[in-house]
């Protein structure tokens, strides 16, 4: 074989044999940039993007803050968040959506059922409050928000 013929099946080698420089290469100037830069986070800055989680907050530590932040007594405060917290675990129980401004719109996306109880997925969307005093609309509806 000639040495034109060997360099010929040289340049068709597969490309899963192929190493990262020459196929880095081959890609546009958009794609080499968000694959140095760690992926889809440089391309679209509204992607998802980790969170780091904090600790967690219980009833009595709830309990503790709404006493502190209305300052009505512990003993008054207790049974009423005690009743609301029961009354959301049944709505979302019932794949109800729930919209609790300023917390955020809750939706059931899917359950299973476990031998003691359900686990659910819930979609929560948080709006950001904006500094613009809201101006009523004939066609805005609370609800929608």
């Amino acid at each position: 074989m000639s040495s034109a013929v060997k360099a010929t099946k040289l340049k068709s080698i597969s490309p899963k044999t192929a190493d990262a420089s020459n196929v880095q290469a081959s890609k546009s100037p958009k794609a080499q940039a968000a694959a140095s830069t760690g992926g889809d986070a440089a391309v679209n800055p509204d992607a998802p993007r980790p969170v780091i989680i904090g600790p967690v907050m219980r009833k009595k530590e709830l309990i503790d803050t709404v006493v502190e932040r209305s300052g009505i007594k512990k003993k008054d405060a207790k049974p009423v968040v005690e009743a609301m917290l029961e009354i959301l675990g049944e709505a979302l129980g019932d794949n109800r959506e729930l919209n609790l401004l300023p917390m955020g719109k809750f939706k059931v996306v899917n359950e299973k059922d476990l031998g003691n109880g359900k686990m659910m997925r819930v979609k929560v969307r948080q709006v950001t409050p904006s500094d613009k005093p809201k101006v009523a609309n004939a066609t805005t509806d609370e609800s929608d928000i």
